[in-house]
């Protein structure tokens, strides 16, 4: 059973997640990595979502105020050997759960291109594609999606 519990960026399992997520990432993005892990960084993150099964964590998600009425989804990860179980789809529902609560009206989220798992969950979850937003316009590699929460 999967448990979903809401933190901050200092919980030491989210940071143990970011780690997994962050060499995963570098792989992916090669040469780009560092253009993106400048807009990374987890400490003016204060919504956190950490996923457990049988009390480990096995997956991440974080939200971000973006503009008064936008939050933006950050830092999504599931472990590879956990994926193919929902578990990301039930952190990104529960993050737009506490998006709700904060009174934003919409997320906001940008994944890269060779991220196709990353794609497939949130169209698979309601996200739209929009114009690359703020640091990721104009970026080739870079696709951004958008949700309205009510």
């Amino acid at each position: 059973m999967i448990q979903l519990r809401r933190k901050d960026s200092g919980d030491p399992d989210f940071l143990h997640m970011v780690k997994h997520l962050d060499e995963d990432l570098r792989e992916r993005d090669g040469e780009e990595h560092t253009f993106y892990a400048q807009y990374n960084k987890t400490e003016l993150i204060r919504h956190v979502v950490v996923a457990y099964s049988n009390n480990q964590p096995v997956g991440c998600g974080a939200l971000k105020e973006y503009s008064a009425d936008t939050a933006e989804i950050k830092r999504m990860f599931t472990l590879p050997e956990s994926r193919g179980k929902g578990i990301a789809s039930m952190i990104l529902k529960e993050l737009e759960n506490w998006a709700s609560e904060l009174s934003y009206a919409k997320c906001i989220l940008e994944t890269g291109k060779k991220q196709p798992e990353a794609i497939r969950l949130y169209q698979k979850n309601g996200y739209v594609i929009i114009p690359n937003y703020g640091q990721y316009a104009g970026v080739v590699n870079s696709l951004c999606f958008e949700k309205m929460l009510y």
